[in-house]
């Protein structure tokens, strides 16, 4: 990686989180400015703008996100360790700041086009990983046949998504640990 590789990579790492608290339009140049000690000029030679680090912020949370999950699922042997692994990576607190798919979802929604495609591509491959959990159960005699592969992985999402907001909101675990509960008992209710 070259020099400039690494300074791009090296502003993105350190906007990203505070872009992921603060928001896009709540994060100022000035704000990276003073977390990268890079000046203005140093910035903008490895960006045309906030927006293009907005971008560049969210694909790197949300794949560094997805990389946790992936890791998480790949852990487990049976489906059950498999979802159980996920779920831990929600609910363990490691989403500081919030995540990124919640954060940038709703800020994007109505004002940069773009990050809301790549907030909608991320959302589907959670829910697929979700489904590919069930699927493997399935496939392995662990999970019965009468899930409704589509609308559990779609409710647990959703379920999970808002929980992290309540929990943030809130400033307690109670909705998180909650929900993790409602969906360990739901598809502990499938298994074989």
């Amino acid at each position: 990686m070259s020099k400039a590789e690494r300074t791009k990579q090296f502003i993105i790492e350190t906007a990203a989180p505070i872009i992921n608290k603060k928001g896009m339009a709540g994060t100022s140049m000035s704000d990276i400015m003073e977390a990268t000690k890079l000046a203005k000029g140093g910035i903008y030679g490895n960006f045309e703008s906030k927006d293009e680090i907005c971008k560049e912020a969210y694909s790197y949370l949300s794949s560094t996100l997805a990389g946790r999950l992936n890791e998480a699922v790949t852990k487990g042997k049976t489906a059950k360790e498999k979802l159980d692994n996920l779920l831990d990576v929600y609910e363990n607190k490691s989403l500081s700041g919030g995540c990124p798919i919640l954060n940038f979802g709703i800020e994007a929604d109505d004002t940069h086009p773009e990050i809301k495609q790549r907030v909608n591509q991320s959302i589907s491959s959670a829910r697929n990983r979700i489904a590919g959990i069930l699927e493997f159960g399935i496939s392995n005699n662990e999970v019965s046949k009468d899930i409704d592969v589509k609308v559990f992985s779609t409710k647990a999402f959703a379920m999970i998504e808002g929980a992290i907001m309540c929990r943030r909101i809130m400033d307690n675990d109670e909705v998180i640990s909650t929900i993790i509960e409602t969906i360990k008992k739901d598809f502990e209710s499938y298994l074989i």
